[in-house]
């Protein structure tokens, strides 16, 4: 008999447009395992007025390349006020019922793999999991409140903080199972002295490993068939750092231009640091390179994301750029940075990271700190890398980049559903 599993991650609902991402990817994979996957998700689009309408009941359900996404009734919100929140706890709420209705009409799971961002999910994903008797995964894609510490600047003794690690305390403790996203889950538990070593309820042969993944065989397709063109990227005398993705405080930018500032002026004409986003300090730091005369970074906008590949590939090198907090010690696992990878090309890296995939593949640098002299140095070292080396480097990204392809991560989630 094929083993239900149901995947619960609330931000999922783009999936079913895009055909893409993590759990997408999981389910449809899953599904070539013999499981059945159902993927449950909120009615609303992240970032968007759009929603899934849900006629009648708490959830709509549709098949998307005959998976079934089970959208749960939320209400609509954009940015991060309080619209969001009640966007989250409605979507709490409505799993239970949602969930014990399903399970009426199609048959209860085999198991429930409950994701974050936000933890309420796994905390849902436990307790309904508990009523109908199956175990609960706890999939930890972003640690709270760690995160807001590190970029809200959350007292660690805020009454709401304390309450926050006592709750993260309970999800690791219940879960049957836990997935992180990131190599140092175990450490951060260890950290917190959760762990049953430590005189805390956390076994931590119940902790697994399994990165966000890219689809290597999506990726090159979308770099032959949606190729971009720019002036820039375009110029064979140029060696073009590239940096894709938003720009808000968390990226730190602003870092970027302080070290293009201390590139000599006679590379300054020879090094095009291209920045292709948008977001909130897009404006002020466009502005900040004309007062200031930073001609060697341009920033060149929102560009839809099936260009991204094409980008990257024209590039020289890549730039991962973020402020620089004790929670990288844990490792990341950035989709941005296994698009660097994938695309072949040797990744900057300005922050001090543990788990550094860059070093341990020597797949390009990882800054020693975040000055702007050392950043620009890095810059100017893989600049004049000898060609030999610079290919080196280039084929050691790539070869990175397929430890993080779909095709592998199925494998350890298998392991997982099978001792779950």
């Amino acid at each position: 008999m094929k083993k239900r599993i149901w995947l619960w991650n609330h931000y999922a609902t783009g999936m079913a447009i895009s055909r893409t991402g993590r759990h997408y990817w999981f389910a449809r994979f899953l599904k070539e395992m013999g499981y059945e996957p159902v993927i449950f998700c909120a009615n609303t689009f992240h970032g968007s007025h759009d929603s899934v309408v849900v006629q009648d009941g708490r959830y709509h359900e549709e098949l998307v390349s005959d998976i079934p996404f089970v959208f749960v009734k939320t209400t609509e919100y954009k940015g991060n006020g309080i619209d969001r929140l009640m966007n989250v706890g409605l979507f709490f709420r409505n799993l239970f019922p949602v969930a014990k209705e399903y399970a009426r009409k199609k048959g209860r799971p085999d198991a429930i793999l409950a994701s974050s961002v936000h933890p309420l999910t796994m905390v849902a994903g436990i307790q309904v999991a508990r009523k109908l008797s199956v175990p609960c995964i706890c999939e930890v894609r972003d640690l709270w409140p760690e995160s807001l510490v590190a970029y809200k600047g959350m007292s660690r003794g805020n009454p709401l903080t304390q309450a926050l690690y006592h709750g993260e305390k309970w999800i690791y403790a219940n879960a049957d199972l836990l997935i992180f996203t990131m190599e140092g889950g175990k450490d951060y538990i260890i950290g917190h002295k959760w762990d049953k070593d430590n005189g805390g309820p956390v076994d931590l042969d119940k902790v697994y490993h399994i990165n966000n993944g890219i689809d290597l065989e999506e990726f090159d397709i979308n770099r032959e068939v949606n190729v971009f063109s720019d002036h820039d990227l375009d110029d064979p005398e140029l060696f073009k750092f590239v940096y894709a993705g938003s720009i808000r405080p968390a990226n730190n930018l602003g870092l970027i231009l302080s070290a293009a500032k201390h590139l000599p002026q006679t590379l300054k004409n020879k090094i095009k640091i291209l920045i292709f986003g948008d977001g909130l300090e897009r404006e002020a730091l466009e502005e900040r390179c004309s007062i200031e005369g930073i001609s060697s970074v341009v920033f060149k906008g929102h560009v839809s994301k099936k260009y991204i590949p094409s980008i990257l590939e024209k590039a020289n090198a890549t730039v991962l750029n973020y402020t620089n907090h004790d929670i990288w010690k844990y490792g990341g696992s950035l989709n941005k940075l296994a698009e660097y990878l994938a695309a072949g090309r040797p990744v900057l890296s300005t922050i001090q990271m543990g788990y550094d995939v860059i070093s341990r593949y020597r797949a390009g640098i990882s800054a020693e700190n975040q000055k702007p002299e050392t950043i620009a140095q890095a810059m100017m070292t893989l600049a004049s890398l000898e060609p030999n080396e610079y290919q080196q480097m280039c084929q050691n990204a790539r070869r990175a980049a397929m430890e993080y392809d779909v095709r592998v991560l199925p494998e350890g989630l298998s392991i997982v559903f099978r001792l779950s």
